[in-house]
């Protein structure tokens, strides 16, 4: 059981995380940023988070979960029930909706190659693989349709290229339409 003080010092330093990470930017923020917003040592702080990712990957936890369990026993078409193209079209939406509300904390948690190694990446990307199916070369596709979600794709497509997150949804839907083409 956690200490009531341990407690608190990880509640201030997940809050003050996220104030920063969507202040200044995930990337922008120092570890020792953190540890003096949150009023804590770096001892403290490095004792329970190694580094700024994992600090990100810990409030993200709860929103990727949420998610999940919708994939998993939620209604169709984000739950079982629809057709594969249908599915994956929901999942896009969804992640559009993840990435639009918590862009700064994913960009925080998914520090290159760190992305493919975060248990929500895998869970991902077996959801898209069970979506696959039997079509071919789905092995090699699973990536690919993850890659348009990738935390830097997003921002690149909201910030430089102003996209809207209908019009990104839009596109994706489009690309999960061609899954069952062959």
């Amino acid at each position: 059981m956690e200490r009531a003080d341990a407690a608190r010092n990880r509640a201030r330093i997940l809050e003050a995380a996220a104030d920063l990470f969507r202040a200044k930017g995930a990337p922008n923020v120092t570890m020792d940023d953190i540890a003096k917003a949150a009023g804590v040592g770096r001892g403290t702080l490095y004792r329970r988070y190694p580094d700024r990712a994992s600090i990100a990957v810990a409030l993200l936890d709860e929103h990727e979960s949420a998610l999940q369990e919708k994939l998993i026993r939620g209604e169709p078409p984000l739950g079982p029930g629809a057709p594969a193209p249908e599915r994956l079209a929901a999942f896009y939406a969804a992640m559009v909706d993840l990435l639009e509300e918590h862009a700064p904390l994913i960009l925080g948690a998914e520090v290159g190659r760190s992305r493919f190694e975060t248990g929500a990446y895998g869970f991902w990307r077996v959801h898209v693989r069970s979506l696959l199916g039997e079509v071919p070369e789905a092995d090699a596709l699973v990536d690919a349709l993850l890659a348009p979600l990738a935390p830097d794709v997003y921002t690149y497509q909201r910030e430089v290229r102003g996209l809207t997150p209908g019009q990104i949804v839009a596109g994706l839907r489009r690309l999960a339409g061609g899954l069952g083409e062959g």
